[in-house]
């Protein structure tokens, strides 16, 4: 049993760069973190191989600014009314979720103090911000992906760890089509648990 804390780097940003950004003129990653719990279930090749099962309340946050080219974009406006066309010029985005997050995965003991892990996640987004036009509703609730990391043990009930997590499905609803790209979540957290 060990219960985790950690801070996240990374944005959410469409794969592969489309040619509408032409730039990426500022980053910032702001504040994320995790704080959380995983079970570790050791079996078979004398306990090197396990199951790791988890619950995470985290939070997800960045700002960029970008140049874009021909970027397609729908306003809602006041009355209710749509305005669509594209945008050439500067762009600012800001995305923030926090949601709580269940990963599924394998685990592989190298030796006494290293261990590597790897498998899927499932995470369903409590609170959803994407600005500066504001699509926060049209953000989904369930979110998937895969995840990977190391932990080394640091002391007897100290672990530090670091995990890469890859969203694999669009942020956006399927009804969504003011972006025309697809946007992942792509963080690395970094942290340290207490083992019991």
């Amino acid at each position: 049993y060990e219960i985790k804390a950690g801070f996240s780097i990374g944005g959410t940003a469409p794969f592969p760069l489309p040619v509408e950004i032409r730039s990426i003129d500022g980053y910032n990653p702001t504040l994320a973190i995790s704080i959380g719990g995983e079970v570790t279930k050791w079996f078979a090749v004398q306990n090197k191989l396990g199951v790791i099962v988890g619950l995470r309340l985290e939070n997800k946050a960045m700002t960029t600014n970008a140049t874009v080219k021909n970027y397609g974009m729908e306003i809602l406006g006041q009355g209710g009314e749509r305005i669509s066309g594209v945008w050439t010029g500067g762009v600012k985005t800001k995305v923030h979720t926090a949601g709580l997050t269940i990963p599924l995965m394998a685990t592989y003991k190298l030796n006494n103090r290293w261990n590597i892990k790897a498998g899927p996640y499932f995470s369903y987004i409590l609170s959803r911000e994407f600005a500066t036009y504001d699509f926060s509703n049209d953000l989904r609730h369930c979110q998937w992906g895969l995840q990977a990391g190391a932990g080394w043990r640091a002391f007897k009930h100290l672990n530090i760890y670091a995990d890469l997590t890859w969203g694999l499905n669009n942020i956006f609803k399927n009804d969504f089509h003011t972006i025309t790209f697809a946007m992942y979540p792509i963080y690395l957290n970094i942290g340290f648990g207490y083992a019991f």
